[in-house]
């Protein structure tokens, strides 16, 4: 079984992107992140033409997370356990935000997760963003039973100082602090390990790169969409990799598809 997991930065602005590479790389489990769109605007009829069933959770503008699958859907969840939520700038209260969905897709529990960005350290969305981490731990060690599970997708954390291109450039900054770090090591304590992509042209996998300053050409970038799973999952994995073709072009999203295959009886 191939599952893959994709910030797509705007699925309606990228579809024609993720239509072919769905068409060229052939998942038969993609979580999305960052769909902006709601719910009733995705485009359900462009990938079901593919073979996929789809489960999306989207209120609109901003977020979103998805799971598309050619082997079934079942079990879907929106939201994590006890999920925060956020008082943006100008609202009169905290609202929860489609952040991750659930689903069961040919015998393995996955979820698709875009973990908040945080913003600055000391910020309001840096708190949400470590206060969310622990509702995902929390949801993770409730859900974690026989079945083969992942947690996939954009996590806004690089694990550690060699998954930036330059440490130097990200001193004070979210994203590497010891404590959004510290919230990745709390599911390694609940019984997931994390799934390591291996190096194609480079020495780091990385899978995000800004559009600004010629990152992805010289390769400043970051690792920070990733794949946990429980010994079931993880023990099954015959190759993990970044699609760094998929981050080439105009008109691509910022990250790359993070793509694990799976030896699964």
């Amino acid at each position: 079984m191939r599952i893959a997991s994709w910030n797509v930065n705007s699925v309606g602005a990228r579809l024609p992107k993720l239509l072919d590479w769905l068409g060229t790389a052939e998942p038969d489990v993609l979580c999305l992140q960052e769909l902006k769109c709601a719910e009733d605007a995705f485009p359900y009829d462009e990938v079901g033409e593919l073979g996929y069933e789809v489960a999306a959770h989207g209120t609109g503008r901003w977020n979103g997370v998805a799971v598309l699958s050619k082997v079934g859907i079942d079990d879907v969840r929106r939201g994590l356990l006890d999920e925060p939520g956020f008082m943006a700038d100008g609202a009169m209260f905290e609202a929860q935000e489609p952040r991750a969905i659930g689903a069961t897709c040919g015998g393995v529990r996955v979820w698709s997760v875009y973990v908040p960005n945080g913003r600055e350290v000391g910020h309001p969305h840096y708190a949400y963003k470590l206060r969310w981490l622990d509702a995902l731990r929390a949801t993770a060690a409730e859900e974690l039973a026989e079945l083969p599970f992942a947690v996939l997708g954009d996590f806004n954390i690089a694990p550690t100082d060699a998954d930036v291109w330059d440490i130097a450039e990200f001193a004070g900054c979210t994203h590497v602090t010891e404590d959004e770090r510290k919230a990745l090591t709390a599911l390694t304590e609940v019984g997931l390990t994390e799934v390591h992509p291996r190096p194609l042209k480079y020495d780091v996998a990385f899978t995000y790169w800004d559009y600004r300053a010629l990152r992805f050409p010289n390769n400043q970038g970051m690792r920070i969409d990733l794949v946990y799973g429980n010994d079931r999952f993880s023990g099954a994995v015959t190759d993990a990799y970044v699609d760094r073709n998929a981050r080439k072009g105009k008109g691509t999203s910022d990250h790359a598809p993070v793509v694990v295959d799976v030896d699964l009886p």
